[in-house]
C-alpha cells in the first residue's frame, strides 16, 4: 500500500489524488517552535509501505527544511521508498553562471533533493539549458507535460483561437499546444530590460484580427511579460486575449494588472492560486500508479 502525505497548503490537490488513486492519506503534525524551528511528526505506521509527499515548491525557502525533515523521518521509520511530488519545481532558473561567482542553484537544489528522496515527479520544469532532469538529478525524475490539458481547454472554450508565445523560449511547447488544439500559433519577440520591465515586439498581425488570441506561458510571477504581450496584441486591433498559465506565482497586484488587459486568466493547479482552472491530478496519479489512469 502507498501512503500520500500532503505538506501544508497542498491539501486540495492531495484530496483529488486520493479520489483518483489507491493511496491512503497520511497524517502529519507540522508546527513551529517559538524560536521558529520546525517540528515534524509522522502519525501513521509507515514501515514497509511506499510513501509519497505532495509539496509544490513555489517559494521554497520557507518549505524546504520541513519537507526534508519529513522525508528523512519517513525513511528512518521504515518506509520502503519516498517519492516527492513537486508539481512546481523551483530553482531551475540559475542553470549557468551569468556573472562570476554566482551560485549554480539548480544543481545545488537538485543534489539536495536527490539525497532526500528516491523519486521525483514534477510538471513542466523550466528546462532552458538542460535537456532533461537527468542532467542534474541523480534519482528517477519524471517531468509531466501540461500541454494536452491546455490544448483541451482551448478546444473546449475558445472559438477560432490563435496561440501566442511571448518569446522564443516558448516556441517549442506553444507549437505543441497549438498542434494538439488544431490551431495556428505565433511567437513574439521579448527584450528584458529588468526583472519587472520587458519590451514585446510583434510582426503585422492584421491577418489574425478575426481570431481570439490565447497567450500561453509556463511561469508567471510579476506578470510583466503577459501584460506587455496583451497590450501589444490589442494595439494591433486584436481582441482582448485569454491567458493560460502553467505555474501561477502571481501576487494580488500582478494578478490585477494582468486581469485589466486579459480575460480569462486560467492556470493549472501546480501552485494553489485563485486562477486555478485546469487540474493536473489525473496526470500525476497516472504516473504515481499507472493503473490509476
Amino acid at each position: 500500500m502507498g501512503i500520500l502525505f500532503s505538506m501544508p497548503g497542498n491539501e486540495r490537490l492531495a484530496a483529488e489524488l486520493g479520489r483518483i488513486g489507491p493511496w491512503a492519506a497520511g497524517a502529519l503534525e507540522i508546527r513551529r517552535f517559538p524560536d521558529g524551528e520546525s517540528y515534524v511528526r509522522i502519525l501513521p505506521d509507515v514501515a514497509g509501505h511506499r510513501a509519497a509527499i505532495l509539496c509544490t515548491l513555489a517559494r521554497p525557502d520557507s518549505r524546504f527544511l520541513r519537507l526534508v525533515f519529513t522525508a528523512r523521518t519517513l525513511k528512518e521509520l521504515g518506509a520502503s521508498s519516498v517519492t516527492l511530488i513537486a508539481p512546481y519545481l523551483s530553482y531551475m532558473r540559475q542553470d549557468i553562471r551569468f556573472e562570476p561567482g554566482e551560485a549554480l542553484t539548480s544543481r545545488h537544489f537538485a543534489d539536495l533533493l536527490s539525497q532526500a528522496f528516491d523519486r521525483l515527479i514534477t510538471v513542466d520544469p523550466h528546462l532552458h539549458r538542460y535537456g532533461n532532469l537527468r542532467e542534474i538529478y541523480s534519482i528517477p525524475a519524471t517531468a509531466l507535460s501540461s500541454a494536452p490539458l491546455l490544448a483541451r481547454w482551448v478546444q473546449d472554450n475558445i472559438d477560432r483561437p490563435v496561440i501566442i508565445g511571448p518569446d522564443s523560449e516558448s516556441e517549442q511547447w506553444v507549437s505543441s499546444i497549438a498542434g494538439m488544439a488544431n490551431a495556428p500559433y505565433l511567437v513574439l519577440e521579448k527584450k528584458r530590460l529588468g526583472d519587472r520591465v520587458v519590451e514585446i515586439k510583434a510582426p503585422d498581425l492584421a491577418r489574425w484580427k478575426q481570431c481570439r488570441p490565447v497567450i500561453v506561458d509556463d511561469i508567471v510571477s510579476s506578470g510583466a511579460t503577459l501584460v506587455e504581450t496583451a497590450k501589444c496584441l490589442q494595439d494591433q486591433g486584436l481582441p482582448a486575449p485569454a491567458c493560460l498559465i502553467v505555474h501561477a506565482l502571481l501576487g494580488e497586484r500582478a494578478q490585477r494588472s494582468l486581469a485589466a488587459v486579459a480575460f480569462p486568466l486560467i492556470s493549472t493547479n501546480t501552485v494553489p492560486h485563485a486562477t486555478n482552472g485546469i487540474s493536473i491530478a489525473a496526470a500525476i496519479a497516472g504516473t504515481l500508479d499507472p493503473e490509476a489512469r
